[in-house]
């Protein structure tokens, strides 16, 4: 790992907002252990009523943009493979209303990181033609929406 990079995401807030608190740092698969590290937050915020579940994606979204935007244009990479903070966000919209219990947790897991990892159409073309900050979230965002939507098509046939 390189150990700059390690000094300046621990030392600079918005670098360790954008590697999620550190674990964009991984050197196997960051966005995986992001979406994982995201797990945390989630299980406060699925006790919150839904309007502020949704107040939270909302703000988390807007803020991811500014975050990843500033961390690439720092570290000047586009979209450096250690800024998951939209891993965060994308893994929050997949478990947005998901019916309790950890069971729910792994499937909306493995659910997001498929159409993250795949990134089949249109998240592949988001993906690659918008630009900077928004351009890094909106496609977690539509693998979070699609991710979203499977889950709840299994939650409903249970």
């Amino acid at each position: 790992m390189n150990r700059q990079l390690t000094k300046t995401v621990l030392s600079h807030p918005i670098h360790f907002l954008a590697f999620g608190f550190g674990s964009g740092l991984f050197p196997r698969a960051p966005g995986t252990v992001g979406t994982l590290v995201a797990i945390i937050p989630y299980l406060f915020f699925s006790q919150l009523p839904l309007a502020a579940y949704l107040l939270i994606l909302v703000l988390s979204f807007a803020l991811g943009i500014y975050l990843c935007e500033q961390s690439a244009k720092m570290l000047g990479v586009h979209d450096h493979g250690g800024i998951v903070w939209d891993e965060f966000v994308g893994f929050w919209i997949t478990m947005l209303v998901a019916p309790e219990g950890w069971l729910w947790i792994v499937l909306g897991f493995f659910l997001f990181r498929l159409f993250d990892i795949l990134k089949p159409f249109p998240i592949n073309v988001l993906d690659k033609r918008l630009p900077g900050g928004l351009g890094i979230m909106v496609d977690d965002a539509v693998a979070g929406t699609f991710a979203w939507l499977i889950l709840q098509i299994i939650a409903q046939m249970i």
